[in-house]
């Protein structure tokens, strides 16, 4: 994971503007943008999420298109919902082993983030919508 992070960060200083020069893609034009524009809200952006689920038989029961909420489960008996309502964009057609099956999700980024923290460290489970 280190390494991974170092990485990340020789790629953005290698990728971030230099010197007096603007910022990549915008044109300095001297003009700043207004605190109206600086605090607009950003739509959230969804992206596909790959996650393990625990029990592929309950994978097999799911189609494209179908809600779920992504439930992770410890070694304690305690589980925390990690994703709600996302969107299933695919049941790959791969043979479950014996850690679960493949789904594919539409969720929002910090969702994402969620799922993959929870994957490493938790069972995975879903429920229908």
């Amino acid at each position: 994971m280190a390494a991974g992070l170092a990485v990340t960060a020789a790629a953005l200083v290698a990728a971030g503007p230099g010197g007096s020069e603007g910022a990549r893609g915008h044109p300095d034009t001297g003009a700043r943008p207004t605190a109206a524009a600086v605090r607009e809200p950003r739509p959230v952006e969804t992206v596909t999420a790959p996650v393990r689920i625990a029990d592929a038989a309950t994978v097999r029961l799911l189609r494209p298109g179908d809600r779920v909420d992504v439930i992770a489960a410890d070694g304690g008996g305690q589980a925390r919902v990690v994703a709600a309502g996302a969107r299933v964009t695919r049941v790959p057609d791969v043979e479950p082993t014996e850690n679960g099956a493949l789904l594919v999700l539409s969720v929002p980024r910090p969702t994402a983030a969620r799922l993959a923290g929870a994957g490493a460290t938790s069972r995975l489970a879903v429920t229908l919508c």
